[in-house]
Protein backbone atom coordinates (compact mmCIF):
# COMPACT_ATOMS: atom_id res chain seq x y z
CA UNK A 1 0.00 0.00 0.00
CA UNK A 2 1.03 3.66 -0.50
CA UNK A 3 2.09 6.59 0.82
CA UNK A 4 -1.31 8.69 1.95
CA UNK A 5 -3.26 11.85 2.46
CA UNK A 6 -5.48 13.78 5.22
CA UNK A 7 -7.08 16.00 2.41
CA UNK A 8 -6.53 19.21 4.34
CA UNK A 9 -3.27 18.32 5.71
CA UNK A 10 -0.63 21.06 5.85
CA UNK A 11 1.75 19.63 8.08
CA UNK A 12 5.52 20.05 7.51
CA UNK A 13 6.95 17.66 4.74
CA UNK A 14 10.25 15.02 5.34
CA UNK A 15 13.49 16.71 3.59
CA UNK A 16 13.63 15.90 0.41
CA UNK A 17 15.68 12.79 -0.82
CA UNK A 18 16.82 12.32 2.60
CA UNK A 19 18.23 8.93 3.06
CA UNK A 20 16.10 6.23 4.64
CA UNK A 21 17.49 3.73 7.09
CA UNK A 22 16.65 0.04 7.27
CA UNK A 23 16.62 -2.83 9.06
CA UNK A 24 16.60 -6.23 8.01
CA UNK A 25 13.29 -8.92 8.60
CA UNK A 26 12.61 -12.63 7.92
CA UNK A 27 9.46 -13.35 6.37
CA UNK A 28 8.16 -15.86 9.02
CA UNK A 29 4.69 -16.49 7.26
CA UNK A 30 3.61 -16.03 3.97
CA UNK A 31 -0.43 -17.71 2.90
CA UNK A 32 -2.87 -17.71 -0.38
CA UNK A 33 -5.16 -14.40 0.74
CA UNK A 34 -6.98 -14.06 -2.05
CA UNK A 35 -7.24 -13.93 -6.08
CA UNK A 36 -4.13 -12.45 -6.34
CA UNK A 37 -3.33 -10.91 -3.36
CA UNK A 38 -0.96 -12.69 -0.62
CA UNK A 39 -0.64 -12.47 2.85
CA UNK A 40 3.13 -11.83 4.15
CA UNK A 41 4.33 -11.69 7.67
CA UNK A 42 7.57 -10.19 8.73
CA UNK A 43 9.49 -10.81 12.05
CA UNK A 44 13.16 -9.77 13.31
CA UNK A 45 15.91 -12.07 12.99
CA UNK A 46 16.33 -12.78 16.83
CA UNK A 47 12.93 -12.55 18.19
CA UNK A 48 13.05 -8.85 19.20
CA UNK A 49 10.24 -6.52 19.21
CA UNK A 50 9.92 -4.72 16.20
CA UNK A 51 9.43 -0.56 15.77
CA UNK A 52 6.01 0.37 17.53
CA UNK A 53 3.86 1.76 14.53
CA UNK A 54 0.04 3.38 14.86
CA UNK A 55 -2.82 2.38 12.52
CA UNK A 56 -2.70 3.74 8.80
CA UNK A 57 1.23 3.44 9.10
CA UNK A 58 3.22 1.79 6.21
CA UNK A 59 6.76 0.78 5.13
CA UNK A 60 9.66 0.34 2.99
CA UNK A 61 10.05 -3.25 1.42
CA UNK A 62 13.44 -3.27 -0.63
CA UNK A 63 13.16 -6.49 -3.19
CA UNK A 64 15.77 -8.13 -4.30
CA UNK A 65 15.49 -7.07 -7.75
CA UNK A 66 16.55 -3.84 -6.71
CA UNK A 67 12.83 -2.11 -6.43
CA UNK A 68 11.73 -0.90 -3.29
CA UNK A 69 7.83 -0.42 -2.58
CA UNK A 70 5.62 0.57 0.14
CA UNK A 71 2.99 -1.49 1.97
CA UNK A 72 0.59 -0.70 4.00
CA UNK A 73 0.40 -2.77 7.66
CA UNK A 74 -2.70 -4.33 8.28
CA UNK A 75 -1.82 -6.27 11.78
CA UNK A 76 -2.73 -4.73 15.52
CA UNK A 77 -0.38 -1.33 16.16
CA UNK A 78 -0.17 -3.79 19.63
CA UNK A 79 1.54 -6.47 17.96
CA UNK A 80 4.90 -5.20 18.10
CA UNK A 81 6.34 -9.24 17.15
CA UNK A 82 5.42 -8.77 13.55
CA UNK A 83 4.29 -7.01 10.67
CA UNK A 84 1.62 -7.78 8.20
CA UNK A 85 1.10 -6.74 4.73
CA UNK A 86 -1.16 -7.57 2.19
CA UNK A 87 0.47 -7.72 -1.40
CA UNK A 88 -2.05 -7.71 -4.93
CA UNK A 89 -0.46 -9.15 -7.96
CA UNK A 90 -0.44 -5.90 -10.44
CA UNK A 91 -1.49 -7.12 -14.07
CA UNK A 92 0.52 -3.69 -14.87
CA UNK A 93 3.28 -4.78 -12.45
CA UNK A 94 6.88 -3.21 -13.35
CA UNK A 95 8.48 -5.82 -10.65
CA UNK A 96 7.73 -5.00 -7.02
CA UNK A 97 4.44 -7.33 -6.76
CA UNK A 98 5.12 -9.82 -8.60
CA UNK A 99 9.03 -10.14 -6.78
CA UNK A 100 6.82 -10.32 -3.73
CA UNK A 101 4.59 -13.01 -5.20
CA UNK A 102 7.71 -15.39 -6.83
CA UNK A 103 10.81 -14.23 -5.65
CA UNK A 104 10.00 -14.16 -1.73
CA UNK A 105 9.03 -17.10 0.47
CA UNK A 106 9.15 -18.06 4.43
CA UNK A 107 13.00 -17.72 5.50
CA UNK A 108 13.48 -15.12 2.81
CA UNK A 109 15.29 -11.48 4.42
CA UNK A 110 14.27 -8.13 3.50
CA UNK A 111 15.73 -4.48 4.39
CA UNK A 112 12.79 -2.20 5.43
CA UNK A 113 12.16 0.79 7.11
CA UNK A 114 10.82 1.77 9.98
CA UNK A 115 6.80 2.34 9.74
CA UNK A 116 5.79 5.81 8.61
CA UNK A 117 2.48 7.30 8.94
CA UNK A 118 0.52 10.09 6.87
CA UNK A 119 -2.82 8.67 7.31
CA UNK A 120 -3.25 8.45 10.61
CA UNK A 121 -6.58 8.33 12.59
CA UNK A 122 -7.76 11.40 13.86
CA UNK A 123 -8.00 11.33 17.81
CA UNK A 124 -10.97 13.27 18.54
CA UNK A 125 -13.19 11.40 16.15
CA UNK A 126 -16.20 9.91 17.95
CA UNK A 127 -17.20 7.85 15.22
CA UNK A 128 -15.22 6.72 12.18
CA UNK A 129 -16.37 5.77 8.95
CA UNK A 130 -13.77 3.52 7.17
CA UNK A 131 -14.42 2.43 3.47
CA UNK A 132 -11.91 0.36 1.02
CA UNK A 133 -11.66 -0.57 -2.55
CA UNK A 134 -10.27 -3.79 -2.93
CA UNK A 135 -6.51 -3.99 -1.44
CA UNK A 136 -7.34 -0.60 -0.16
CA UNK A 137 -8.09 -2.34 2.87
CA UNK A 138 -5.18 -3.15 4.32
CA UNK A 139 -4.41 0.31 6.20
CA UNK A 140 -8.55 0.29 7.45
CA UNK A 141 -7.87 -2.90 9.36
CA UNK A 142 -5.28 -1.71 10.87
CA UNK A 143 -7.62 0.84 12.04
CA UNK A 144 -10.17 -0.95 12.77
CA UNK A 145 -7.91 -3.05 15.20
CA UNK A 146 -7.60 0.22 16.99
CA UNK A 147 -10.36 1.52 17.31
CA UNK A 148 -12.22 -1.51 18.62
CA UNK A 149 -8.95 -2.03 21.48
CA UNK A 150 -10.13 2.12 22.24
CA UNK A 151 -13.60 0.81 22.29
CA UNK A 152 -14.48 3.70 19.92
CA UNK A 153 -17.66 3.82 17.48
CA UNK A 154 -17.08 3.09 13.58
CA UNK A 155 -18.23 1.21 10.53
CA UNK A 156 -16.17 -0.45 7.67
CA UNK A 157 -17.61 -0.40 4.59
CA UNK A 158 -15.80 -3.11 1.68
CA UNK A 159 -15.78 -3.50 -1.70
CA UNK A 160 -14.38 -5.44 -4.23
CA UNK A 161 -15.15 -7.38 -7.34
CA UNK A 162 -16.08 -10.63 -6.49
CA UNK A 163 -15.85 -12.00 -2.94
CA UNK A 164 -12.79 -14.22 -3.93
CA UNK A 165 -11.05 -11.25 -4.25
CA UNK A 166 -11.82 -9.71 -0.84
CA UNK A 167 -9.02 -10.10 1.21
CA UNK A 168 -8.57 -10.91 4.65
CA UNK A 169 -12.45 -11.82 4.74
CA UNK A 170 -11.91 -14.77 7.08
CA UNK A 171 -9.78 -12.67 9.43
CA UNK A 172 -12.24 -10.52 9.17
CA UNK A 173 -15.35 -12.31 10.12
CA UNK A 174 -13.78 -13.79 13.03
CA UNK A 175 -12.74 -10.58 14.43
CA UNK A 176 -14.42 -9.12 17.19
CA UNK A 177 -15.50 -6.16 14.67
CA UNK A 178 -17.18 -8.55 12.35
CA UNK A 179 -20.50 -7.24 12.94
CA UNK A 180 -19.16 -3.13 11.86
CA UNK A 181 -18.03 -4.44 8.44
CA UNK A 182 -20.25 -4.27 5.60
CA UNK A 183 -19.14 -6.44 2.57
CA UNK A 184 -20.31 -5.56 -1.36
CA UNK A 185 -19.67 -7.24 -4.24
CA UNK A 186 -19.46 -5.72 -7.71
CA UNK A 187 -20.82 -8.91 -9.50
CA UNK A 188 -23.62 -9.36 -6.87
CA UNK A 189 -27.09 -8.33 -6.69
CA UNK A 190 -27.63 -4.86 -6.45
CA UNK A 191 -28.25 -5.04 -2.41
CA UNK A 192 -24.72 -6.31 -2.34
CA UNK A 193 -23.23 -3.32 -4.26
CA UNK A 194 -21.82 -0.21 -2.64
CA UNK A 195 -24.49 2.82 -2.17
CA UNK A 196 -22.11 5.67 -1.56
CA UNK A 197 -24.83 8.03 -1.17
CA UNK A 198 -26.48 5.39 1.82
CA UNK A 199 -22.99 4.79 3.60
CA UNK A 200 -22.18 9.15 3.44
CA UNK A 201 -25.88 10.48 4.35
CA UNK A 202 -25.32 11.05 8.08
CA UNK A 203 -22.71 13.15 9.23
CA UNK A 204 -21.76 14.02 12.96
CA UNK A 205 -19.96 16.82 13.56
CA UNK A 206 -17.15 14.44 15.31
CA UNK A 207 -17.39 11.65 12.63
CA UNK A 208 -14.44 11.11 9.96
CA UNK A 209 -14.33 9.32 7.02
CA UNK A 210 -11.04 7.55 6.23
CA UNK A 211 -10.94 5.90 2.35
CA UNK A 212 -8.36 3.80 0.79
CA UNK A 213 -8.46 2.07 -2.60
CA UNK A 214 -7.88 2.84 -6.68
CA UNK A 215 -8.05 6.46 -7.35
CA UNK A 216 -11.24 6.10 -9.42
CA UNK A 217 -12.84 4.91 -5.74
CA UNK A 218 -11.10 7.65 -3.85
CA UNK A 219 -12.86 10.42 -5.81
CA UNK A 220 -15.98 8.54 -6.17
CA UNK A 221 -16.12 8.18 -2.05
CA UNK A 222 -15.02 12.09 -1.46
CA UNK A 223 -17.42 13.37 -4.38
CA UNK A 224 -20.21 11.51 -2.52
CA UNK A 225 -19.26 12.58 0.90
CA UNK A 226 -18.40 16.23 -0.15
CA UNK A 227 -22.04 16.39 -1.71
CA UNK A 228 -24.00 15.64 1.62
CA UNK A 229 -21.83 18.26 3.37
CA UNK A 230 -18.46 16.65 4.40
CA UNK A 231 -15.70 19.46 5.03
CA UNK A 232 -12.41 18.19 3.49
CA UNK A 233 -11.01 17.88 7.53
CA UNK A 234 -13.24 15.01 8.05
CA UNK A 235 -12.36 13.63 5.32
CA UNK A 236 -9.00 11.41 4.83
CA UNK A 237 -7.41 9.13 1.91
CA UNK A 238 -4.92 6.97 1.06
CA UNK A 239 -3.98 5.93 -2.81
CA UNK A 240 -2.50 2.75 -3.29
CA UNK A 241 -1.84 3.27 -6.83
CA UNK A 242 -1.71 6.35 -9.37
CA UNK A 243 -3.59 6.80 -12.17
CA UNK A 244 -0.92 9.42 -13.05
CA UNK A 245 -0.15 8.68 -16.84
CA UNK A 246 1.43 10.51 -19.98
CA UNK A 247 -0.64 12.95 -22.11
CA UNK A 248 -1.15 13.65 -25.02
CA UNK A 249 0.04 17.26 -24.94
CA UNK A 250 3.04 16.36 -23.18
CA UNK A 251 5.63 18.47 -24.60
CA UNK A 252 9.55 18.52 -23.91
CA UNK A 253 11.18 20.82 -21.17
CA UNK A 254 13.98 22.11 -19.42
CA UNK A 255 15.36 21.47 -15.73
CA UNK A 256 18.25 22.84 -14.32
CA UNK A 257 20.44 21.51 -11.17
CA UNK A 258 20.80 24.61 -8.66
CA UNK A 259 23.91 22.82 -7.61
CA UNK A 260 25.91 23.49 -10.99
CA UNK A 261 23.71 25.29 -13.54
CA UNK A 262 23.55 22.38 -15.84
CA UNK A 263 20.44 21.97 -18.12
CA UNK A 264 19.18 18.82 -18.97
CA UNK A 265 15.65 18.64 -21.46
CA UNK A 266 13.33 16.27 -20.96
CA UNK A 267 11.96 14.75 -23.77
CA UNK A 268 7.61 14.43 -24.20
CA UNK A 269 7.70 10.87 -23.62
CA UNK A 270 9.97 10.37 -20.81
CA UNK A 271 9.60 11.48 -16.98
CA UNK A 272 12.35 13.90 -15.08
CA UNK A 273 13.15 10.77 -12.63
CA UNK A 274 14.14 8.32 -15.82
CA UNK A 275 15.87 11.58 -17.89
CA UNK A 276 17.71 12.51 -14.67
CA UNK A 277 18.98 9.01 -14.21
CA UNK A 278 20.03 8.26 -17.76
CA UNK A 279 22.37 11.51 -17.68
CA UNK A 280 23.61 10.07 -13.96
CA UNK A 281 21.81 11.51 -11.82
CA UNK A 282 19.94 9.06 -9.49
CA UNK A 283 17.44 9.85 -6.99
CA UNK A 284 16.06 7.99 -4.62
CA UNK A 285 12.84 6.91 -5.59
CA UNK A 286 10.71 3.89 -5.13
CA UNK A 287 6.53 4.06 -6.70
CA UNK A 288 7.51 6.05 -9.34
CA UNK A 289 3.94 6.64 -9.70
CA UNK A 290 3.48 9.86 -7.65
CA UNK A 291 2.42 8.39 -4.25
CA UNK A 292 5.39 7.91 -1.94
CA UNK A 293 7.29 10.58 -1.69
CA UNK A 294 10.38 9.41 -1.68
CA UNK A 295 11.82 11.15 -4.85
CA UNK A 296 9.94 14.43 -3.25
CA UNK A 297 12.26 17.23 -4.52
CA UNK A 298 13.03 20.99 -3.77
CA UNK A 299 11.69 23.03 -6.60
CA UNK A 300 13.20 26.87 -6.66
CA UNK A 301 11.85 28.11 -9.59
CA UNK A 302 9.46 28.20 -12.47
CA UNK A 303 5.58 26.42 -12.68
CA UNK A 304 5.26 23.08 -12.08
CA UNK A 305 2.74 20.68 -13.40
CA UNK A 306 1.87 18.39 -10.53
CA UNK A 307 0.57 14.80 -11.18
CA UNK A 308 1.39 13.22 -8.04
CA UNK A 309 -1.63 12.02 -5.71
CA UNK A 310 1.33 12.34 -2.29
CA UNK A 311 1.20 16.56 -2.04
CA UNK A 312 -2.11 17.60 -1.00
CA UNK A 313 -3.43 20.67 -3.21
CA UNK A 314 -2.24 23.28 -0.48
CA UNK A 315 1.13 22.02 -0.90
CA UNK A 316 1.27 21.66 -4.24
CA UNK A 317 -0.05 25.38 -4.86
CA UNK A 318 2.80 26.21 -2.98
CA UNK A 319 5.24 25.46 -5.71
CA UNK A 320 8.22 24.51 -3.69
CA UNK A 321 8.19 20.82 -4.10
CA UNK A 322 8.20 18.29 -7.11
CA UNK A 323 7.46 14.70 -7.81
CA UNK A 324 10.40 14.30 -10.77
CA UNK A 325 8.92 10.66 -11.27
CA UNK A 326 5.50 11.87 -12.63
CA UNK A 327 5.23 15.68 -12.67
CA UNK A 328 5.77 17.91 -15.28
CA UNK A 329 6.53 21.48 -16.33
CA UNK A 330 4.02 24.43 -17.49
CA UNK A 331 7.22 26.86 -17.77
CA UNK A 332 9.62 25.93 -20.27
CA UNK A 333 12.60 25.54 -16.80
CA UNK A 334 12.61 24.48 -13.90
CA UNK A 335 15.06 24.63 -11.20
CA UNK A 336 15.42 22.06 -8.59
CA UNK A 337 17.36 21.86 -5.63
CA UNK A 338 19.72 19.25 -6.87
Amino acid sequence: MLPNHHIADTASLPSPNASVETFPVRVSHKQHEALDICRIEFTSLDGSPLPAFSAGAHIDVHLPNGLMRQYSLCNAPSETHRYVIGVLKDPATRGGSKALHELIHPGSVLQISAPKNRFALDPNAKHSILVAGGIGVTPLLSMAEMLTTNGQDFQMHYATRSPERAAFREHICASKYAHRVHFYFDDGPSEHQLNLGHVVAERGNDDHLYVCGPGGFIEAVLSAARSHGWPDEQLHREFFKSDAAQQAADTSFEVQLASSGRVITIPADKSVLETLAEAGIELPASCEQGTCGTCLTHLLSGEPDHRDTYLTPQEQAANDRFMPCCSRAKSQRLVLDL
